[in-house]
């Protein structure tokens, strides 16, 4: 693994960190590669649950390398056939933004599936200053999440949406105190894990791809996806529930 990517283990939660804070933690090529690489490692780790994706030295990610680009490195597109962000992850990422998450950053941000940000935290497409288009799913995950009108707002203007706008917008789940979004992110993400695993993976990939279908064709596929947690948890989970766990805030 490239160090320009770092990857810590802390029992089932699995954090990345994007290790480029001399260039707000910008992806060249090679980082590019490696972080695909320890998302797809854990996806296939067992023992790994949830993953929260950071960025090094007070910035999140501040999208691709224009340096790099501008020499003439070809620029793939994040979210093509063979990119990182091409489709969501098998399990739960939860992105903790510090800083900027600006343009190929935002596009990362918004392929979470949750976004714990900072007070001082931002979130912009600031590749429109440079003629650079979005090729991370931005065009696609932005208008879903927060609206056609609030996404063409922040596309065509490069406006900087501040942590608690994007709060009231739904682009940020939670904002916590400067310096703190890593720590609550990994609490959050180790609450998630308590969870029965299998139900919760079945409705987050129900939420996610009922998009664009009709209603009966989602319902059906919510049925579909529920009926392995209906014969393997529900029925031990509901008996835990009678006999007085899981009442008070339990997890499990």
């Amino acid at each position: 693994m490239s160090q320009k990517i770092l990857v810590e283990k802390q029992g089932p939660v699995t954090t990345i960190v994007i290790n480029r804070p001399e260039v707000r933690n910008a992806l060249d090529r090679e980082a590019t590669q490696a972080l695909g690489a320890a998302l797809r490692a854990f996806e296939t780790d067992a023992d790994a649950r949830v993953a929260v994706l950071c960025g090094a030295g007070g910035a999140f990610c501040a999208g691709a390398d224009l340096k790099e680009l501008a020499s003439g490195v070809e620029y793939d597109a994040w979210a093509g056939a063979e990119g990182p962000l091409a489709r969501p992850a098998c399990k739960p990422v939860i992105a903790a933004v510090t800083g900027h998450a600006c343009a190929g950053g935002l596009g990362l941000a918004l392929w979470c599936d949750l976004r714990v940000a900072e007070e001082s935290a931002s979130f912009a497409v600031l590749s429109r200053r440079w003629g650079v288009p979005m090729s991370d799913g931005t065009t696609v995950r932005l208008p879903r999440l927060i609206g056609t009108s609030r996404a063409l707002d922040m596309l065509l203007t490069a406006r900087i949406v501040p942590a608690n706008e994007a709060l009231e917008m739904g682009l940020a789940n939670r904002v916590v105190p400067d310096g703190t979004a890593r720590q609550a992110a990994e609490v959050l993400a180790a609450a998630i894990c308590e969870f029965p695993q299998i139900a919760m993976r079945s409705d987050r990939a129900s939420a996610y791809r009922q998009d664009g279908m009709s209603s009966e064709a989602a319902l059906a596929l919510e049925a579909e996806l529920a009926a392995e947690a209906k014969q393997i948890e529900a029925q031990a989970g509901a008996s835990r529930f009678a006999a007085g766990a899981g009442r008070h805030g339990a997890t499990s």
